[in-house]
């Protein structure tokens, strides 16, 4: 049996384990700022998921497209969310430096990410030269020292080395409507990946739902740990179809 250090508090019913549950809004109108005929089916089933939570608190993106997919959900519980700012769209422009034209900080080429290790890299990604044409780094304090605040607020200070100092055990349950690429960022954050890597290397369809909780492995210190990235099990369940918004190809349906 391995031995167990007394500096040690080892995970047990007692620690507590606080989740953040960010929510992709529907299927999307972005003329609009709204969302499809199919995004409002979407926004329907995933309120009778939603309603069953047990849920602290609720906060949204300013965004028309995520208040919309939030509204039904919150018509149910009977409840209201707290609108901020940061939690908008992480969509930004940069200049390309293969093309030379003016785009989003995301879905470069392969040929062109795979091989630049510095967009690999967690603590350098927003200041290379591409992403500093954007001002992207600016835009990467702002969400990021956003989010900080909130998990202070909710007993969660970070340190220099990533870590979170723990002032407050908790179990609650946070709900957060907003987009992919936030999201992603967000957990990049969170868990020491670079934005890029996600934002290259996963999808997150309208409505999935992607869950973050907290370790409190260490008295006092707690890290982060992805527990579900984008589920659309309440899609399925329903019969209605995955949507490849944000996708190139076609989505599994299983």
């Amino acid at each position: 049996m391995a031995r167990r250090s007394k500096a040690y508090r080892w995970l047990s019913e007692e620690i507590a384990d606080m989740k953040l549950i960010f929510i992709r809004h529907g299927d999307p109108d972005y003329e609009k700022d709204s969302l499809t005929e199919k995004g409002w089916r979407e926004a329907e089933i995933l309120a009778g998921r939603v309603s069953r939570w047990n849920i602290r608190d609720i906060y949204c993106s300013p965004f028309g497209r995520a208040q919309d997919t939030a509204s039904l959900s919150l018509a149910k519980l009977g409840r209201e969310s707290v609108t901020i700012d940061w939690l908008k769209e992480f969509y930004y422009r940069i200049t390309d430096e293969v093309t030379g034209e003016n785009r989003i900080e995301w879905d470069f080429m392969p040929g062109y990410f795979c091989p630049n290790d510095a967009l690999h890299d967690k603590n350098q990604w927003y200041r290379t030269p591409v992403m500093a044409s954007g001002d992207i780094e600016k835009y990467y304090l702002e969400a990021t020292r956003g989010l900080d605040g909130l998990l202070e607020h909710y007993g969660y200070r970070r340190r220099e080395d990533g870590v979170y100092e723990v002032l407050e055990h908790n179990d609650d349950n946070i709900v957060l409507f907003c987009h992919f690429g936030i999201t992603a960022l967000l957990t990049s954050y969170l868990t020491g990946i670079a934005a890029p890597a996600l934002w290259q290397g996963f999808f997150m369809a309208p409505t999935a739902i992607t869950v973050i909780g907290s370790e409190e492995r260490i008295t006092g210190e707690a890290a982060f740990r992805v527990q579900v990235f984008g589920d659309c099990g309440h899609l399925i369940e329903a019969g209605e179809p995955i949507s490849a918004s944000g996708y190139f190809t076609d989505t599994f349906q299983g």
